[in-house]
């Protein structure tokens, strides 16, 4: 017997499923989605970007906020753009953008998922020294970071005027001084590339024919499953000139590739053995001619005829016939 359904319940209370990203769930393969009545939405991945980096938009697409600040102001021009999305007008002319803007949000747009934004905030009381929950506390116990981004400002992400996080994006393509920083490393036996961004169409092939025309190449080798590549030069100059020519300016097949230096291999107790077995001496060991095999058990010495076990006597169980 089917069970009596509820004529008081709405439909939008069993039949929506929420679609979490890779960025809420990770990459473990092992988490189960439940539902949750009358749930609250994810507020890390339910953000809109075009919200959050209004002044990276604005820059891109060379567009000025017109908006007053005074409350009045406000009033009237909020009734004047109610107005115009009444009619159905569109505030924000997008055809008139210029191609390379568009093109600069392209580059900008994030390929992969970020999984820092979803982690839990600082505790106050760890920082403080007054937490007493150790490892129960849902919080991070790590110390805060002082730099720009831990200054932010409500009022200038919303008109985007001095918005740090629209600083670091803009400066990352532009290639100034931040964490995925194009500058040479100080090692100069580094002479691989890192590439991310890479999708399943692009193969092998198609990277070696791009890399190919600054230097002789090594090897390449593709990780589909991680979405990278590594792509290993013979000399230092081609790897020099191939990351200068290819920065902010590397599509293959309509997918924006990000490239950067690769790190060193690390230097660890392996290293030290071998460098250790290196400097060391050899051991010479005495020539094989010299070593005396001893007899085997049992035999005498000075007799070549001893039968010592049965398989040497030709005799034995019928080798040899009778008569």
């Amino acid at each position: 017997m089917a069970a009596k359904a509820d004529p008081t319940k709405q439909g939008w209370e069993e039949s929506e499923f929420p679609i979490l990203c890779e960025t809420c769930l990770g990459n473990n393969p092992y988490v189960r989605m439940t539902k949750q009545v009358y749930g609250k939405e994810c507020k890390s991945s339910a953000g809109c970007p075009a919200v959050e980096c209004v002044q990276v938009r604005d820059t891109a697409l060379g567009i000025t906020n017109d908006a007053p600040r005074s409350e009045i102001n406000r009033e009237y021009f909020a009734q004047n753009v109610e107005g115009r999305i009444t009619n159905g007008d569109s505030l924000i002319s997008y055809h008139k953008a210029d191609s390379a803007g568009k093109e600069l949000l392209k580059r900008l747009a994030r390929t992969e998922p970020y999984y820092k934004r979803n982690r839990p905030h600082i505790c106050s009381f760890f920082v403080k020294g007054t937490c007493k929950r150790g490892d129960e506390c849902p919080y991070r116990h790590e110390a805060p970071e002082e730099n720009e981004l831990s200054h932010q400002n409500i009022k200038d992400r919303y008109y985007g005027t001095n918005d740090p996080v629209a600083k670091k994006i803009l400066n990352r393509f532009k290639g100034g001084s931040s964490n995925n920083s194009i500058e040479p490393p100080e090692d100069k036996t580094i002479t691989s590339l890192f590439i991310t961004g890479v999708e399943e169409d692009i193969t092998e092939a198609d990277l070696r024919g791009h890399f190919y025309a600054f230097g002789e190449i090594k090897s390449v080798v593709v990780v589909h499953r991680s979405h990278c590549a590594f792509i290993n030069y013979a000399t230092r100059a081609a790897a020099e000139l191939a990351i200068d020519r290819s920065v902010n300016n590397l599509i293959l097949k309509g997918h924006p590739l990000r490239i950067a230096w690769g790190r060193p291999r690390p230097t660890g107790p392996r290293a030290e053995i071998q460098a250790v077995m290196q400097t060391t001496e050899p051991l010479v060991l005495p020539p094989l001619e010299s070593l005396e095999i001893p007899a085997p058990p049992g035999a005498e010495s000075g007799t070549d005829n001893n039968i010592v076990y049965p398989s040497q006597d030709p005799t034995y169980q019928g080798s040899v016939s009778k008569g």
